[in-house]
């Protein structure tokens, strides 16, 4: 079953400041990253079952998929998917995502 893709505000602004950061040392590595990114959440359409669920969030439809160093989390409803975060992995998890004021009202 394809699912529509859609990126909540929070996580495109932190897409947007990763490949901004990455750009300031090598624009090449940011264009790769940006495809990456853009292609791991594309692939959710179709394999959204796929991330594992995140061990942080007490949500059986919030998962996480892993791209590069960043952690992509996501909420599967029904025929739709919501890109909630892309966080670096050497961020503290919950500091971030509180950050948003994350939640369900965030993919709503």
């Amino acid at each position: 079953m394809a699912r529509s893709v859609t990126w909540t505000e929070g996580a495109a602004d932190e897409f947007d400041a990763a490949a901004s950061y990455i750009a300031q040392a090598s624009r090449v590595y940011a264009s790769s990253f940006a495809h990456e990114i853009r292609l791991a959440s594309e692939s959710l359409r179709e394999f959204a079952e796929r991330g594992r669920l995140v061990p942080e969030v007490e949500d059986p439809t919030v998962r996480e998929i892993f791209v590069r160093k960043y952690r992509m989390v996501y909420r599967v409803v029904g025929d739709r998917v919501w890109i909630l975060a892309l966080i670096h992995g050497h961020r503290d998890f919950m500091t971030a995502w509180r950050q948003q004021g994350r939640g369900v009202k965030s993919a709503e």
